[in-house]
């Protein structure tokens, strides 16, 4: 699975990105490009924290694999 990012441009000027997969995930920047790095880097931290503490992250997303 890819996390698909979702991006807008607010009537204000801001641009939102956010991942709807990952609750917790949303970012408001000047730059569309600004938005989708600053929700990436958001999207690392909530999945290493729920890794950290053993909660769960979306089933078929693979982030690491074991080697044989």
């Amino acid at each position: 699975m890819r996390l698909l990012i979702e991006t807008e441009l607010e009537y204000d000027g801001r641009w939102i990105a956010d991942f709807p997969a990952l609750p917790g995930t949303l970012a408001y920047r000047t730059s569309k490009a600004e938005a989708v790095a600053r929700v990436q880097a958001l999207a690392s931290r909530v999945l290493a924290d729920r890794v950290e503490h053993g909660e769960p992250v979306p089933d078929d997303l693979q982030l690491f694999a074991l080697a044989a």
